[in-house]
């Protein structure tokens, strides 16, 4: 969401474009499912307007600029981003700013995620937060963007008003955004003719000039079919069913000396079609109405028809199939043709887009047999056994060895030499915790402050156990945050993709709503707990078997999920996994959650692993 000050956003046929004679940054932005314009990085935007330069109605291919957005395209006529191996297509923008704002320094605003990594905020509110910053303010509420946060610059942090859960925020230099002056031409109509210059060979850019010859091609066959084919008098021109059902290709030039009436008629199959009859006065160059309406807001994918309409007389059916990737011709062509194609107004019969095999076919309780060297169905975990015997400093003492002389290094959790006092003198008092008092941890030698481990351990779970923040090695039983549970393990008589020989182990997990206890984010608040029972599947052979045990114990210790924010919907207090990842796609792999994969097994054992959980927690 932009405030109204943030930026000038100007379009033509899809094109933003500054005012005459006043230096503009530019920023480009794709459309999100959230409904949030987010920013490309700097590099890409340079890249987007180089490329604008030379064809302002060319494709953009990101994957030259960045490898991470290797299966995306922009189509600067209609002005949307299209994934090549899914079909998505989603709104872009071209939008500016002024040269002495954020994105005109080449300054970055960031959060941490829950996965460790940083997330760029939203254009308006990086740019918000840089002028607060720039004006020395100790702090900065977001809410007049319709934000429940508040950012604080003394502590370099983020802060949910309503949850009062914080995050680490920076401010990072990078790329400065490309400067632009006075406008820019518009973009005409597509298609387009042969560009000048020495193509580029890289495989995505001969996909998309192969296509986009390909499909001038066709249009200029349909052309000629439909203009010269016609004997009866009457024109017939099939709608688009792609963009909502508008005409988007021009008629052309209509014969002068004779009358034309465009009408809006209905097959016999009840599709709309539009016919021109030859009794009334035409002028040249007569356009159907749309044309060219390739700028619509929303996020839109390939429009799926689950049976052919029928087609007009004179324009016969473009169907493209191949969209499943099971035919000769590569997906990704097959998906630009029909898009490029509908973009021309051509009929295209697009096939359904492959949906995933979540659930195996049904099992008849008869058919539900336990699991080899496995004793029981079932574990259930009920709320957290705290153990209060041991105070944080004993918990510490145990694991560590007294240094004399410390080196003079930094101590990675206060950040002062490891030769002074530590940086929570002050804020911590325990018996016998001298400030200056340097540990080495015994099985990776890495040394800190002891005061400093005894606040990270009041900072975590407190269960007795402890972690390396610089290696994460693990000391003692590590156990997690999950809530009260219970999971399900069974085999089904059916066979995984990749696994033909085996049966397949099915897990069940289900967590009931509740509330928040003393080791979680919000203690006494609701949490939720959403797509529960959570099905997970592993090959029934010897080393799915192994996995399905360390997961057991796993679950026993309460590390499967926790409550947190959800990565995919961003709902703060939920059940959420928790870096252990799980399969729960039976007889697919379109989301990434499936089968096969030779080697998630082997994942999911070094996950388990960074877990302190392996086969030597194993009992025989």
């Amino acid at each position: 969401m932009l405030r109204p000050s943030s930026g000038v956003l100007i379009s033509v046929n899809g094109l933003g474009f500054p005012p005459q004679n006043l230096a503009r940054v530019v920023v480009w932005e794709w459309l999100n499912e959230h409904g949030r314009w987010r920013p490309y990085t700097a590099a890409v935007c340079h890249h987007i307007e180089n490329v604008l330069k030379e064809d302002a109605r060319g494709s953009v291919v990101l994957g030259q600029v960045d490898p991470q957005l290797a299966p995306y395209i922009i189509d600067l006529q209609s002005m949307h981003q299209f994934r090549q191996d899914t079909g998505t297509m989603r709104p872009v923008r071209r939008n500016f700013y002024d040269p002495s704002s954020a994105p005109g320094k080449g300054i970055v605003w960031e959060w941490e995620n829950d996965n460790n990594s940083w997330t760029p905020y939203d254009m308006d509110i990086c740019i918000t937060i840089q002028n607060a910053y720039e004006k020395q303010h100790p702090w900065l509420d977001l809410s007049s963007l319709g934000f429940c946060y508040l950012i604080y610059f003394n502590s370099m942090s983020q802060m949910n008003r309503q949850t009062q859960r914080k995050r680490r925020l920076r401010r990072r230099m990078d790329l400065a955004y490309p400067l632009t002056m006075g406008s820019i031409p518009k973009s005409q109509s597509w298609p387009v003719g042969t560009n000048s210059g020495q193509p580029c060979s890289c495989q995505q850019c001969l996909l998309v000039n192969s296509t986009r010859a390909a499909s001038n091609a066709i249009l200029a066959s349909q052309r000629r079919k439909v203009y010269v084919g016609s004997s009866n008098g009457t024109l017939a021109v099939r709608q688009s069913n792609t963009f909502n059902g508008t005409a988007l290709w021009s008629a052309g030039p209509m014969p002068t000396g004779g009358t034309a009436k465009m009408e809006q008629v209905r097959s016999p199959s009840g599709m709309q079609v539009t016919t021109f009859s030859r009794s009334q006065s035409a002028p040249t160059g007569t356009q159907l109405p749309g044309q060219n309406n390739l700028n619509r807001p929303g996020t839109q994918r390939i429009a799926i028809l689950s049976t052919r309409a029928s087609i007009p007389p004179g324009v016969p059916a473009l169907p493209v199939k191949n969209l499943n990737g099971t035919g000769p011709v590569h997906p990704a062509l097959a998906g630009m043709t029909g898009i490029l194609m509908c973009a021309a107004g051509l009929p295209v019969c697009l096939t359904r887009a492959p949906k995933p095999i979540l659930h195996p076919p049904p099992v008849s309780k008869g058919d539900i047999k336990p699991v080899p060297g496995i004793n029981g169905i079932c574990r259930k975990t009920k709320k957290k056994h705290l153990k209060k015997s041991k105070n944080p400093e004993d918990v510490v003492r145990r694991y560590i060895q007294k240094v004399k002389s410390p080196p003079d290094e930094d101590c990675t959790i206060c950040m002062e030499r490891l030769v002074t006092s530590s940086g929570y003198e002050g804020l911590l008092s325990h018996r016998g915790a001298k400030p200056e008092l340097v540990g080495k941890l015994g099985k990776c030698g890495h040394m800190y402050h002891l005061l400093c481990l005894v606040a990270m351990y009041n900072n975590g779970n407190k269960d007795g156990s402890l972690q390396c923040p610089t290696c994460k090695a693990i000391y003692g039983e590590k156990t997690g945050t999950q809530p009260p549970g219970k999971m399900e393990f069974h085999i089904i008589p059916h066979s995984l993709p990749g696994y033909t020989e085996s049966k397949t182990i099915r897990i069940v997990y289900d967590i009931p709503t509740g509330i928040q206890g003393p080791e979680h984010p919000n203690p006494g608040k609701k949490f939720t707990a959403r797509g529960f029972p959570r099905h997970c599947y592993l090959p029934d052979n010897e080393k799915g078997r192994k996995v399905l045990k360390l997961l057991i114990v796993a679950w026993d210790r309460r590390l499967i999920f926790t409550i947190g924010t959800s990565s995919t919907t961003g709902e703060c207090d939920t059940v959420v996994w928790n870096e252990i990842h799980h399969k729960t796609e039976f007889g697919s792999n379109l989301t990434g959650h499936g089968y096969p994969d030779p080697n998630y097994l082997d994942n999911v054992l070094a996950e388990l692993m960074a877990q302190g959980v392996s086969e030597a927690n194993l009992k025989d």
